[in-house]
């Protein structure tokens, strides 16, 4: 008995020091944001009272800070609703309706989540560029829509939705299909219900890669204008005096989101992972 008490002051003794440190940096990630960049340079460790200069200088700044926290929310919005629609779809498809063609189709599919993305930047942006050059300025380089196309359907959302869809039960179908309805009605008014959870950890997966998005925006969006936020926290540290407290107010900034979304539907995230159906 006393070894089994020891044994858990032991275990929750690791368990809060690996919580502390976790936590740790976004702790002083959050107290910094209140700090000048001397302070923050010499470490300091306690709240201070220049969190509204920060903001202040943030959104006051020729880098568009404001602009951008527009930009990558229009762009994870559009991008999950597309992603979580299109790659449903698929998914739905490869798995209820069947065919000699399909697990083949499907293993080219995988086979894609391979190419790593560095190799498809420079077809992507040819195709465009040469989308600009030939009058189509909405879709062109420089636009919001050249970042959310390539990511409104991918391999792994569409893997995803096949494999959560195999708890879909297929006696609702079939009952619904002898009563008359019609494959998207079903896919509407009963696939979509009963897979929430799954649209949810989708969403979540989704939305948290749009909005960190760096890379391929980097190479896309040259009007500073039109730049997301991870662009605009890289361009803030990049400088030659980098001021650590507005940058750490920004970090805050561009953390809410994800961390709101995530621990507002992180139940539905942890079912949905699992493959439940609700």
């Amino acid at each position: 008995m006393k070894r089994n008490k020891t044994l858990s002051v032991l275990k929750y003794i690791f368990l809060a020091v690996l919580s502390a440190v976790s936590i740790f940096p976004f702790f002083w990630m959050i107290i910094s944001a209140t700090n000048t960049a001397a302070e923050v340079n010499a470490g300091k460790l306690t709240f201070g009272a220049h969190l509204a200069e920060n903001l202040s200088s943030l959104f006051h700044s020729d880098l568009h800070f404001g602009a951008s926290v527009g930009n990558s929310m229009i762009i994870a919005l559009i991008t999950t609703v597309l992603a979580l629609l299109i790659s449903s779809v698929a998914g739905y498809g490869f798995e209820i309706f069947r065919s000699k063609a399909r697990d083949r189709v499907f293993n080219i599919l995988l086979l894609s989540m391979m190419i790593p993305f560095c190799a498809l930047m420079i077809p992507l942006y040819r195709m465009f560029g040469a989308a600009g050059k030939a009058g189509l300025t909405g879709i062109g380089l420089n636009t919001l829509f050249s970042v959310i196309m390539p990511s409104i359907c991918t391999a792994f959302l569409i893997f995803f939705f096949r494999q959560n869809a195999k708890s879909f039960p297929k006696d609702i179908l079939e009952a619904a299909r002898i009563d008359g309805l019609n494959e998207p009605r079903i896919f509407i008014h009963m696939y979509v219900p009963v897979m929430k959870s799954s649209y949810a950890a989708a969403a979540i997966v989704t939305f948290m890669s749009s909005w960190n998005n760096y890379l391929w925006p980097l190479v896309a969006l040259q009007d500073p204008q039109k730049r997301t936020v991870p662009l605009i926290l890289s361009a803030m540290g990049s400088s030659y005096t980098p001021d650590y407290g507005m940058i750490m107010a920004g970090i805050v900034i561009a953390t809410l989101p994800t961390g709101i979304l995530f621990f507002m539907m992180q139940k539905q995230f942890v079912a949905g992972m699992i493959g439940s159906v609700k």
